[in-house]
């Protein structure tokens, strides 16, 4: 008896489809389940698709590429249509797709199989899910588009797996998962799901040549499907014995494959026995191509975030053996953004003369030259101070250093004008007499200090300054001097402290001036206001606190803190009844400089921050002003100014000093209704307490003396 007798006896007929060709040859029997004539022939392709529901159409490309992957047969249901569109039955086809290579070079699929009339599926059976269409279907598509999602959004291989295992398949899903992976020649667990503790140690490290189907998995790089027990003890006797304990009944290995290297294995595992029909395995594999190209991305990511983290701790100092009397804290943050490298740095120098000196600074750019530039910035800042030069000279010669730099090197088209382009940086050099708590600070375009006194208020401190460093090759800098107070912390950072969170410079300001003041009676240590300072940026509660520029890009942050010791600052053991300290503040104000007026001014009223009378406020501030104002128009030197608050809370004293070189002292005027000057004796008269002049060696010293008037509500006590 034929072959073909016996196929027709059970209704089941040949057929051949030659892609390349666009030809599809049938046998009698395969003409008449596709609703031909029962004899043999050759039709178009067009004219044997026509024949099939569009909707079953649309998914043999995917089956058929599946087979080819696999190295398995291409099987489907397919709804065989009339002219009218009815479905006349519904056929299951089996057929062996053979790869030709075209003239061209093109790859084209010639299938070879069989097509028989099969009745619908009944229910109760893993094969009542394998239809295409339906409402399995559409739940496969919404599985793979949330699978899809969830693992693009995971960053690391530990959200990767973790994402892996809260997969939940339509209608088939796994109870047991695992994810190997390959280090040379060796296999091991790296991941799992539904395994109790220990489990994995027998998989935890095997050789490649193992009889284990994970293994060969990754040796042959083609899918293994087992799925009853029978067929798991056939195939892989060996291993069996260790599969066998976990009472499984079906298992599905499939190789993870990123450009075209397998890189592991996923074992998806199920209680309930599972025939891995085309659909079934179709959503595995699509599954398994997406967690691999998940856990390559991770893994790069990894390796960058290992590797900008390794460069940026080899260039950021350690703080050093503890300095008499002094505190330091410091912490860095790269962005959040990129490869989390940056231009930000801070550094602790000790100087020839006993001193030390504290440096941060902010390389402009977040990539990788800019971290460069600010590690041989850093380097030259610091040669520059050991051999005993004066805060203006170590940031001169730092500027003409970058300037250099950057232009000395050679343009290369492929690196992009960006990488080229001239870099400044921002800079602030303060020298520090640890005996005395005497500062010389030194400041190229950085962001000024911040100074907490020893009862909690916060003063932004002027200094003076010139342009960013590399900008300019020949700049002046100068040096502004006073001193940290016992009890008193300074803040030095970067604009990323400020700014992130889309804040500008003066809302960045008030929200870091809270967090230094809530802390000021408390007895923690500096390292625990650093981690509050960055908790206030980057925190949770940060997300509540967004700046009036919303859009800002966020930047690297660096913060030093530096604490003169007392016995009540923190830092130390707080007395037991300890006196209110002073507050006090110097400030000069220079000839070339009128500007600084208005800084004179703010200070006075930071200063005063919690006075009970808001008048007397304005009339200090009043009485500042027009102190200064008259040093920098009737003499030709510049003005200090001394503010000193002393006493409790509701009884204080202030007294505001203004020193100037002039030996004419101030005298009472009468101006007329019309004048614009002449009336600076008579506010003094007026609004202060006290007030006079003391003669001095070489100048004068005009001062006022205000008294609060009231005492404070219980509830502003600190």
């Amino acid at each position: 008896m034929r072959t073909e007798d016996v196929l027709a006896a059970i209704a089941t007929g040949l057929w051949r489809w030659d892609n390349a060709s666009g030809t599809v040859t049938l046998d009698g029997e395969a003409a008449r389940l596709l609703g031909l004539p029962a004899e043999p022939v050759v039709l178009p392709e067009a004219a044997a698709r026509s024949r099939f529901h569009p909707v079953d159409w649309n998914e043999i490309n995917g089956i058929v590429n599946l087979a080819v992957a696999e190295g398995t047969l291409a099987e489907a249901r397919l709804r065989i249509m009339d002219e009218d569109g009815r479905v006349l039955r519904t056929v299951r086809s089996r057929s062996k797709p053979l790869q030709n290579l075209t003239a061209d070079g093109r790859v084209d699929y010639e299938l070879i199989g069989t097509i028989q009339e099969i009745a619908e599926p009944q229910p109760g059976t893993t094969a009542a899910h394998t239809p295409i269409t339906g409402d399995w279907r559409r739940s496969r598509e919404a599985f793979l588009l949330d699978a899809g999602r969830a693992l693009a959004e995971a960053r690391s291989t530990a959200e990767v797996l973790r994402v892996a295992a809260s997969l939940s398949m339509p209608g088939f899903n796994p109870d047991g998962l695992a994810v190997f992976g390959v280090a040379g020649d060796r296999l091991s667990v790296i991941g799992h799901h539904g395994h109790g503790p220990g489990d994995e140690s027998p998989f935890t490290d095997m050789p490649l040549d193992t009889d284990y189907p994970a293994a060969e998995v990754v040796r042959g790089g083609r899918a293994i499907y087992l799925p009853s027990p029978e067929d798991y003890r056939r195939r892989f006797p060996v291993t069996w014995p260790l599969a066998q304990r976990f009472g499984r009944a079906s298992w599905a290995f499939l190789p993870l494959i990123v450009a075209g290297r397998t890189m592991g294995a996923w074992m998806a595992a199920f209680k309930h026995p599972v025939s891995f029909s085309p659909d079934e395995r179709s959503v595995l594999t699509t599954v398994a191509r997406m967690l691999a190209q998940a856990l390559q991305r991770a893994g790069v990511a990894e390796s960058e975030r290992e590797l900008t983290t390794g460069l940026q701790r080899s260039m950021m100092p350690q703080l050093g053996p503890e300095i008499p009397g002094m505190t330091l804290a410091a912490r860095y943050v790269p962005t959040g953004g990129g490869l989390q490298v940056g231009g930000d740095w801070y550094d602790v120098i000790p100087l020839p003369s006993g001193r030390f000196a504290l440096v941060i600074g902010d390389v402009q750019g977040h990539d990788v030259r800019a971290a460069g530039l600010m590690g041989q910035l850093r380097i030259a800042v610091r040669a520059y101070a050991s051999e005993g030069h004066r805060p203006d000279a170590v940031l001169s010669r730092a500027s003409r250093f970058l300037s250099g730099l950057c232009s000395s090197q050679e343009s290369d088209p492929a690196e992009g004008p960006d990488y080229q382009s001239p870099r400044f940086a921002t800079c602030l050099y303060v020298e520090c007499d640890p005996g005395t708590g005497l500062l010389e600070v030194a400041r190229a375009g950085h962001p000024d200090p911040a100074i907490r006194m020893a009862d909690g208020t916060v003063l932004m401190r002027p200094t003076a300054g010139g342009l960013p460093l590399g900008i300019i090759p020949d700049t002046d800098y100068p040096t502004t001097r006073f001193t940290l107070e016992p009890g008193e912390t300074m803040m030095l950072c970067t604009d990323g402290l400020i700014e992130t969170g889309g804040h500008d410079l003066d809302t960045g300001w008030a929200r870091l001036r809270a967090i230094l003041e809530s802390g000021a009676h408390d007895t923690e240590s500096l390292e625990k206001l650093a981690d509050l300072l960055v908790q206030a940026v980057h925190g949770p509660s940060s997300h509540h606190t967004t700046g009036p520029l919303a859009d800002r890009r966020e930047d690297d942050i660096a913060v030093v803190l530096l604490c003169r010791e007392s016995a009540d600052c923190g830092c130390g053991t707080p007395l037991s009844h300890p006196a209110r300290p002073a507050r006090r503040t110097v400030l000069t104000v220079a000839q070339a400089e009128p500007e600084r007026i208005a800084g004179a001014r703010r200070q006075v009223r930071e200063l005063l921050h919690d006075w009970t009378d808001p008048e007397q406020v304005d009339a200090a501030e009043l009485m500042v002003s027009e102190m200064v104002t008259n040093v920098l128009v009737h003499t030709d030197g510049d003005a200090l100014l001394v503010a000193e608050a002393v006493g409790e809370l509701g009884a204080r004293r202030l007294r505001v000093e203004v020193a100037d070189g002039s030996d004419e002292l101030p005298h009472m005027r009468h101006p007329g209704e019309m004048a614009s000057s002449g009336r600076g004796v008579l506010l003094m008269e007026m609004l202060a307490d006290t007030w006079g002049v003391d003669p001095r060696g070489a100048g004068k010293s005009i001062w006022f003396e205000l008294h609060e008037r009231s005492k404070p509500a219980e509830d502003q006590a600190l």
